[in-house]
């Protein structure tokens, strides 16, 4: 695993490389899926976790320019942190990564689908009625598990459009 030191003076130095590093060679490690942590030069403090906000934040105030605009609306931004402090916290935290995680795996199958069509050969590749109906499968199989009969139906501090007003 690599470890990055995080100096007083804010600079990043990847001591694999023996090389200072930028947030953006950092979020590069991540899109490649190289492990590493993130430490206080001096105490030693696990700083991973503050870096990736960072590289959250600084892609987000970019826009994602990239790829068309920020990530998370600032609808989203209220609802995440109505549960801060909320008893669904953990459940919302473990629910969020397996979701994720759910969604890359789906997104990697709908591309691998894609790749065989477009090299012209529709035969090799999935009926995509099927692979929708997979997907659609596993979003229900993880829907089920992380609820629990736990989950709220809406976001704390947001009233509940189907109940009956009365």
């Amino acid at each position: 695993m690599r470890v990055i030191r995080k100096y007083a003076n804010r600079r990043l130095y990847d001591t694999s490389e023996s090389r200072y590093v930028t947030l953006e060679d950092i979020r590069q490690l991540i899109v490649d899926r190289e492990e590493f942590r993130v430490e206080d030069s001096k105490t030693g403090e696990d700083l991973t976790r503050n870096i990736l906000l960072q590289i959250i934040t600084e892609q987000e105030n970019r826009g994602g320019e990239e790829k068309g605009g920020p990530m998370f609306s600032n609808k989203v931004l209220q609802q995440l942190i109505r549960f801060y402090g909320d008893s669904m916290q953990n459940s919302m935290s473990g629910y969020l990564e397996q979701s994720i995680s759910t969604f890359m795996e789906q997104q990697k199958l709908l591309r691998e689908q894609m790749q065989q069509v477009m090299k012209g050969s529709p035969m090799q590749a999935a009926n995509p009625m099927e692979v929708m109906r997979k997907v659609a499968e596993q979003n229900l199989l993880l829907w089920k598990t992380l609820s629990g009969g736990s989950f709220a139906k809406s976001a704390p501090g947001e009233a509940d459009e189907t109940k009956d007003p009365q």
